[in-house]
């Protein structure tokens, strides 16, 4: 059996990150957390990749959380919790903050830190038969601001309320009916119609994803912290491409465009 980590392959426009724990539920370790920033930082690096798909190995999980067995090594003593709660946040800050769009593709369990780390991407898409909960409230533990917070900038308060303080299991077609998920196809048609979706960002203008992902991303914080500027500019940068100018032809001449990002 191969070590725990987060496998990374690249093509045709999409750097694929998958979790792969798949015997625990594709749970997350102190070192796959602390992977996640440097797994990024090669996705926004190659100019090739347009998409971040973070995904989970086989059928039956996307990510349970944390690997709770790591707890007593990683999470006894006070440096020791700071340092993984340094990873851990580091992971989803990454994930949250790139700077190309990132899409959650979900198939099985998304439970807890796992959904957590979903919820970090701009997209999210499953199965219908996949699971979500988050189960603080079950285990006695204290769920973060943060992670609330972010909870409720998704999908509102009222159904985070009910999320959280009922603990209870909701499946995809539930959790895209609450917003939690952006689609959920049915069991038999998932692959197709996920890998579709996935290729038509793709296809999409590089400068435009990137405009938009900076935009996304900084409505999230307070007025007051919002890079509006930096937002702005590569707006500008978007009119003054090459990209910009096929766009335009490949309307006029009824053509699918062929964007090179620049």
């Amino acid at each position: 059996m191969s070590e725990p980590g987060i496998d990374y392959e690249a093509g045709k426009g999409v750097a694929r990150l998958t979790i792969n724990q798949p015997a625990k539920m594709n749970a997350m370790t102190f070192d796959m957390w602390s992977a996640l920033p440097a797994l990024i930082a090669r996705a926004e690096s190659d100019a090739d990749v347009r998409v971040i798909v973070l995904t989970g190995a086989g059928d039956r999980a996307f990510c349970a959380g944390a690997d709770i067995s790591q707890f007593g090594e990683k999470r006894t003593g006070e440096d020791a919790v700071q340092a993984y709660e340094l990873a851990v946040s580091g992971g989803m800050d990454a994930v949250a903050d790139a700077k190309k769009p990132v899409v959650a593709r979900i198939r099985g369990v998304a439970f807890g830190g796992g959904l957590a780390l979903a919820l970090c991407c701009d997209l999210r898409i499953s199965s219908a038969d996949s699971r979500f909960r988050i189960p603080a409230a079950r285990l006695g533990l204290g769920y973060a601001f943060a992670n609330i917070e972010a909870l409720v900038h998704r999908i509102g308060l009222g159904p985070t309320s009910d999320l959280l303080l009922s603990a209870r299991i909701v499946d995809g077609a539930e959790a895209e009916r609450l917003g939690l998920v952006n689609k959920a196809w049915p069991n038999d048609t998932f692959e197709a119609e996920a890998q579709g979706y996935i290729d038509g960002i793709a296809s999409n203008a590089p400068l435009t994803l990137a405009a938009l992902k900076k935009s996304l991303v900084e409505t999230a914080k307070p007025h007051d912290q919002r890079d509006r500027k930096g937002a702005d500019a590569l707006v500008a940068e978007c009119f003054r491409s090459e990209d910009y100018k096929e766009g335009q032809a490949a309307f006029k001449e009824k053509r699918v465009p062929d964007f090179k990002g620049r």
